[in-house]
């Protein structure tokens, strides 16, 4: 029985620790594509690294943009204010779309942008989305 209770506060303690590492930031209104919406949800994992999860719906194609572009691209600004440029986004025929990837540096603020190179080291135009700073 000692043992059962050991192992509850245990898991329970893992809880409370994993909860309180994991942060949600909602993006912001946007003038490019004003149905969007969306959060994204930083979590720290086992290994110290920062697990991103980036959620929005209602994101049109690119290629409906004026001037069309061929894919998003998700930006993450660290905390050692760097801009990396963390993967691509595409919307699915619902208009939904995810992306989740691992850092090792802390996210600061997460945006999107409309880009003809899913590949970019640098973020180009026009900023589809963003979030304010996370840690604010």
């Amino acid at each position: 029985m000692t043992r059962n209770l050991l192992m509850g506060v245990l898991a329970a303690s893992m809880i409370i620790v994993f909860t309180e590492c994991s942060r949600k930031v909602y993006f912001l209104s946007s003038s490019v594509v004003p149905a969007a919406s969306g959060y994204v949800e930083v979590k720290k994992n086992r290994n110290k690294n920062y697990v991103i999860e980036v959620n929005v719906s209602n994101l049109a194609e690119a290629s409906m943009l004026t001037p069309p572009k061929q894919t998003y691209v998700v930006w993450m600004v660290t905390d050692r204010d760097q801009t990396k440029n963390i993967g691509q986004i595409r919307s699915s025929s619902r208009l939904n779309a995810s992306l989740e990837t691992t850092s090792s540096f802390k996210p600061v603020k997460i945006f999107l942008t409309a880009e003809n190179d899913p590949t970019s080291n640098w973020p180009g135009e026009p900023v589809v989305l963003t979030t304010g700073n996370f840690w604010d």
